[in-house]
């Protein structure tokens, strides 16, 4: 099977290791600076929410703002120059990243991310040092995420808003920022029921869950909306943001792999979370046709097996090696498609290296 270029980067073509592009640097600091504006205006009204946008602040941090140098690559393949408002869009979109993750740990009922204490972990610590049991300090904790989430949402719609306004495809950027918030809501739901269900979800219906879920907000989108932003058509946008949906997709497939057969030390989060709360994934729908992972799947939910157990019997289905066969499919897809379109040799060339980072990522 063909592989896609093995260019070593960082994204946005960045050899590893190299300095950061001047955009990554820009978005970076714009991110500070509305973290800090929000925190000095909330501290004159809630002293208590001043404090929570300092925590917000301190829990985005690090990030690798793939969402920002996507909406850069989609509009600079389309002849974008002025980036101060590509700069906006790309904060928007890594606020909302920041929004459906704070929502996600609480569905989820994490309370570490990347190895370090989620924010519903240090409002449930305060609860408990204030002498609440641990039930009502987990409330605490989740309830402080649902605000600290929505918090970030308005924030980041409201700043896509602002990125597109001057722009000839206003309306087409922001409906489909709406657009790909809404269809987060829908996979997490679609996450939510398939976790409710006596036996996994089917391949088709895994993969068109991860579409909803993380590619369309995570890469289909900030592609499409960065094209638009720099004057690219309707068609042409949906044609990049079609490439940028294949390698959602395919990075989600790969954190399904990672999230029951990575290294903790290194995702920073359980090989055990996905099978313990009944997550539908690629590697449960490809071992559900396999009876005795089946059955051991039954008993373990009826706590009859352990943990062990049930991975062990995952890993001998060979779900995983048919997983990253999934992942590469996708990815070579989306790299041939970016050469049928004719795209800048620097934005071909940036393509193939989100798409090498995605097959070759451990955390």
């Amino acid at each position: 099977m063909s592989q896609p270029t093995r260019s070593a980067t960082q994204g946005h073509g960045v050899p590893a290791g190299a300095k950061p592009p001047e955009t990554t640097v820009a978005v970076r600091n714009e991110l500070q600076a509305i973290i800090s504006r929000q925190q000095e205006s909330a501290t004159e009204y809630s002293p208590a929410t001043g404090i929570m946008w300092e925590r917000i602040g301190s829990a985005l941090g690090g990030g690798k703002l793939t969402r920002p140098q996507l909406v850069m690559l989609g509009f600079e393949a389309f002849g974008g120059t002025d980036t101060r408002n590509a700069v906006l869009l790309g904060c928007a979109f890594e606020l909302l990243h920041g929004s459906l993750l704070m929502h996600d740990d609480m569905i989820d009922r994490d309370f570490v991310r990347r190895g370090k204490p989620t924010l519903s972990a240090l409002y449930r610590d305060e609860a408990l040092a204030m002498g609440r049991n641990m039930r009502d300090a987990e409330h605490a904790g989740h309830s402080a995420a649902v605000i600290a989430g929505d918090l970030l949402l308005s924030t980041a719609i409201r700043l896509s808003v602002t990125a597109a306004s001057s722009c000839a495809s206003a309306e087409a950027i922001i409906d489909s920022f709406q657009r790909c918030i809404h269809h987060a809501g829908a996979g997490e739901l679609e996450d939510l029921l398939y976790s409710l269900n006596d036996s996994p979800a089917k391949v088709q219906e895994v993969l068109r869950m991860e579409e909803l879920k993380t590619a369309g907000y995570s890469f289909q989108v900030p592609l499409e909306t960065g094209a638009l932003l720099a004057g690219a058509s309707l068609e042409q946008a949906a044609a990049i943001g079609g490439i940028g949906s294949q390698l959602g997709v395919a990075y989600q497939l790969i954190d399904d792999v990672l999230g029951t057969f990575g290294d903790p030390g290194v995702t920073g989060k359980s090989i055990e979370s996905d099978l313990r709360e009944g997550k539908s994934t690629i590697l449960t729908a490809l071992a559900s046709t396999t009876p005795a992972f089946s059955a051991n799947l039954q008993l373990f939910r009826e706590q009859r097996v352990d943990i062990d157990t049930v991975r062990q019997s995952l890993e001998h289905t060979g779900a995983e090696s048919l997983a990253r066969q999934l992942a590469d499919e996708l990815c070579n897809s989306a790299t041939q498609a970016a050469l049928g379109m004719r795209l800048p040799p620097r934005a071909t060339e940036s393509i193939e290296g989100f798409a090498s980072l995605i097959l070759r990522r451990g955390a």
